[in-house]
């Protein structure tokens, strides 16, 4: 991934952080999720973001199954759902939609160096007990965690 001048530090001077948005239809639950990886395991290297074509809210159960793992992702910890609107202009070095509607709903997003989708199941969609809800969440964490593992291991070797 090029790196490009992103926000300067506390000395003045231009960060080489690259900058990654992670995009999903509600910025409920996967995006959070994977922006919340991408902050606890990317070191300095990465400022990670999300927002949603349609923000609804961080989902409790997201909240919850990152907790489980010891990753903070509620509004305390200055997770928020945002809207696209909110990034445009902007540059990133990587724009990622991890939800095949936000995929189709925009195929290109103004300021990205480079667009991938990773596509996971909506854990949202997800019926039954709250175990089973739950159960749901945890698989998306698991494979979004596994996801960032190997973008990060790609990255470090190239």
């Amino acid at each position: 991934m090029p790196q490009m001048s992103g926000p300067t530090s506390q000395d003045g001077h231009a960060s080489t952080a690259r900058r990654v948005l992670f995009l999903c239809t509600h910025n409920s639950a996967r995006s959070q999720m994977a922006e919340g990886f991408l902050r606890a395991r990317g070191g300095a290297r990465y400022v990670a973001f999300s927002a949603g074509t349609r923000p609804g809210g961080v989902h409790p159960l997201a909240i919850r199954a990152m907790a489980e793992i010891g990753i903070d992702i509620s509004e305390a910890a200055g997770h928020a759902s945002k809207g696209l609107d909110t990034y445009l202009g902007q540059p990133f070095d990587l724009v990622v939609t991890v939800c095949d509607s936000a995929a189709e709903e925009c195929p290109y997003v103004p300021g990205a160096q480079r667009q991938e989708h990773w596509g996971f199941p909506d854990p949202s969609a997800a019926t039954g007990s709250e175990d089973a809800r739950l159960a749901a969440f945890r698989q998306a964490r698991d494979a979004i965690s596994a996801r960032i593992d190997a973008f990060l291991d790609a990255d470090r070797a190239s």
